[in-house]
């Protein structure tokens, strides 16, 4: 098997390490960074001019004119092969051997491209997020894109849709709503208000245990966390499990990034008659015991998309089934992607 990626993380380039084209070579570190917006200002959504964006991104494959774009999710990085593996590899739905495949960390993040600090109280957009993914790709001589993403990501690829049109050759979106309902920013502000009353990491752990809430089912958790911990005996494991969630998350980001990319997802919402008007073929995939974002919700919305094929996956896992049944959505999204290819 070819190998894609190195088995430690390879050193970030310096900006003189960059290639002019930005176009990674054979033998180079798949974490990259490159500076956009140097000569002409990103112009945010809220007036805003950003010069000099740094972002940070993975690339695998051949460069090539046509590219798949993958988003990531609220907390997730642009290393897809870590945290999509059974989508990503030799003959799977992300083949490296196959097609010129991008990624990049989101503007407003904390893994390494500009983030809240930047921004300098500046609201986001996905919009935001997007128009700098336009750039990158522009920079990196992609004029057709495939692009793909699940929850926050296939949020962002509704924005592509809407945004950039004319570019995308077909898009997939997993688990994701072209607009954020009062449930989900009811979620969000409650997350929000736990780090703003605990700043420090304390009120982040809080936020993310309720975001874990939102991301399971009732039924995934009794298969996987009844009864009492392993780990701390007389404490039952769903506390144990929400403790350790809390923990980790605040280990490896950033609190500030967490209440802009928020933010930026309840702001988020088109239209039905922006819906009416995406022409690029989509499959809109809906997972069957998702409460965060319910399958009745995601195919309503894809059913205004004119060249939409819905699915849904069929998953006790809740809204991280597209993450923990990556398995069985590869094999839904490898067959939509290659059609007629």
């Amino acid at each position: 098997m070819t190998a894609y990626f190195s088995a430690h993380p390879a050193p970030v380039p310096s900006e003189a390490e960059v290639p002019e084209r930005c176009w990674p070579q054979p033998d180079a570190p798949r974490l990259q960074t490159v500076t956009l917006f140097r000569d002409h200002p990103l112009l945010l959504d809220c007036g805003r001019p950003l010069s000099s964006v740094r972002v940070a991104y993975h690339a695998y494959g051949v460069p090539s004119p046509e590219a798949v774009l993958v988003t990531h999710a609220l907390t997730g990085t642009s290393a897809l092969h870590e945290w999509w593996p059974a989508l990503f590899g030799p003959e799977r739905a992300l083949d490296p051997q196959r097609s010129y495949i991008v990624c990049s960390n989101v503007l407003g993040g904390c893994a390494g491209t500009a983030g809240p600090a930047e921004l300098e109280g500046a609201p986001l957009t996905l919009r935001d997020m997007v128009a700098v993914q336009r750039e990158l790709l522009r920079v990196l001589g992609v004029r057709r894109v495939t692009v793909i993403g699940g929850s926050m990501g296939g949020m962002q690829v509704y924005e592509w849709l809407r945004s950039y049109p004319d570019l995308v050759e077909r898009a997939v979106i997993v688990g994701a709503p072209a607009r954020h309902s009062p449930w989900a920013v009811g979620l969000n502000t409650a997350q929000r208000n736990a780090i703003r009353l605990a700043p420090g990491g304390e009120g982040l752990k809080v936020a993310r245990q309720i975001a874990m809430l939102s991301y399971r089912s009732p039924a995934s958790f009794e298969q996987t966390q009844a009864g009492e911990s392993r780990r701390t005996p007389g404490t039952p494991a769903i506390a144990s499990y929400l403790a350790y969630q809390g923990e980790k998350l605040a280990e490896r980001f950033c609190e500030e990034s967490y209440c802009t990319l928020t933010e930026a997802m309840d702001s988020f919402a088109l239209s039905d008659d922006d819906l009416r008007a995406i022409r690029p073929p989509v499959l809109a995939v809906g997972i069957s015991s998702d409460v965060l974002y319910p399958s009745a919700e995601v195919r309503a919305q894809a059913a205004l998309l004119p060249n939409a094929q819905y699915w849904e996956l069929e998953s006790i896992h809740g809204h991280d089934a597209f993450l923990m049944d990556a398995a069985t959505l590869e094999t839904r999204v490898r067959d939509f992607l290659w059609d007629g290819l």
